[in-house]
């Protein structure tokens, strides 16, 4: 590995294009490939041996593009496949789990909300994180049954979005929670929404800004950080580039889309 190779990240699609921006904007001079398996979305309903084949076929693409490191941006594949991947490959992985800590740490009701997967919801990592820091919170998890395939679908806007919103969200506002935790990579893109449907003193939190510190943590930890002055982003999808490029337009700086079968 070199300072001049690559950050790979993959995701059940294109959720953890919010965690790439995240990384982008704290680590812009880093050249970073990410892989979009649309195709399989959601790996939330897939089983623990499904979701490890996944994530080793995806390791193997970006260790094929020489990649220096693997951000793992989806909640379910770091919680189902993670370990597998550091113990059969020698690169730092980083991987992505709900913010639940600093939700539990700075919330006034003592009643939070965590919109996950229900492959999020049920693992070890949830569970453990959950009572090492939330035992004496009340927390209200919902399953987001069907929101991945709405934002792959692009369908981010439609009516049927926010009505499933409103439906998880209820039990939630019922229970006086003010912090929700967005437990799923793709639930940053529907931010805007839940701004219109959460009263103004619940607030929002997902991992993104946590991971890109920790990536920049291990990149100096291994003296692995870049200084290119010219970076390069290029982002592969199996399902459809045209759908990718609209979560990615308000990405300003020059980036390569392509559609790849894998």
């Amino acid at each position: 590995m070199q300072s001049s190779d690559t950050i790979g990240f993959f995701d059940s699609g294109l959720g953890g294009l919010s965690v790439w921006q995240e990384v982008n904007r704290l680590l812009p001079q880093e050249s970073t490939i990410y892989l979009a398996d649309s195709i399989n979305a959601p790996y939330g309903v897939r089983s623990k041996e499904e979701i490890i084949q996944l994530s080793v076929k995806n390791t193997e693409f970006l260790l094929e593009q020489n990649c220096k490191m693997i951000v793992v941006a989806c909640n379910t594949a770091t919680t189902k496949a993670i370990k597998y991947l550091r113990a059969h490959y020698d690169i730092p992985f980083v991987g992505i789990e709900p913010a639940v800590k600093p939700a539990a740490l700075n919330t006034q009701t003592k009643s939070i909300g965590v919109l996950a997967t229900e492959g999020t919801l049920v693992s070890e990592l949830f569970t453990e994180t959950s009572r090492k820091f939330a035992s004496d919170i009340l927390t209200i998890s919902q399953k987001g049954t069907g929101l991945v395939k709405l934002i792959e679908d692009g369908l981010i806007h439609a009516p049927e979005t926010r009505k499933l919103l409103e439906n998880l969200l209820a039990p939630m506002l019922a229970k006086n929670i003010d912090y929700l935790v967005l437990g799923c990579t793709h639930y940053p893109f529907l931010k805007h929404i839940l701004k219109e449907l959460l009263p103004p003193d619940v607030e929002t939190i997902d991992s993104g800004e946590a991971i890109a510190r920790r990536v920049d943590y291990i990149l100096t930890q291994y003296q692995l950080k870049s200084a290119s002055p010219s970076p390069n982003y290029q982002f592969y999808t199996n399902r459809s580039a045209a759908m990718m490029e609209t979560f990615m337009h308000d990405f300003e700086m020059p980036y390569a889309v392509e559609y790849k079968s894998f």
